[in-house]
């Protein structure tokens, strides 16, 4: 399971730089897809996000929803492989739908 604070990618800017090592850009901007889908609220509380699951070879679409605890965290899992995580300190970011 993965528990991942989101600003943990950011450079200075709020951007995911892309000198970054690849590995970690393509975490950070699967993270951040997940941020865009889940918090366009227009969206019903663990939806499938549209965006594929990032183990290689997988093809599940994952489900996502914002657990309204203290953290705000978004919760996360691939219906497929059942690969999980959470994600925090997204608010605020460009990829947060919830400030619109």
């Amino acid at each position: 399971m993965y528990i991942t604070k989101l600003s943990h990618f950011f450079n200075e800017d709020g951007e995911i730089p892309t000198d970054m090592p690849i590995e970690a850009r393509e975490l950070g901007n699967f993270l951040a897809l997940l941020v865009d889908t889940t918090t366009d609220f227009e969206s019903e509380p663990g939806f499938d996000s549209r965006v594929t699951c990032l183990n290689k070879g997988c093809k599940g679409i994952v489900r996502s929803t914002i657990l309204f605890d203290e953290n705000d965290e978004i919760y996360w899992e691939c219906p497929v492989c059942k690969e999980a995580g959470t994600i925090s300190e997204w608010e605020g970011s460009k990829w947060d739908n919830s400030k619109i």
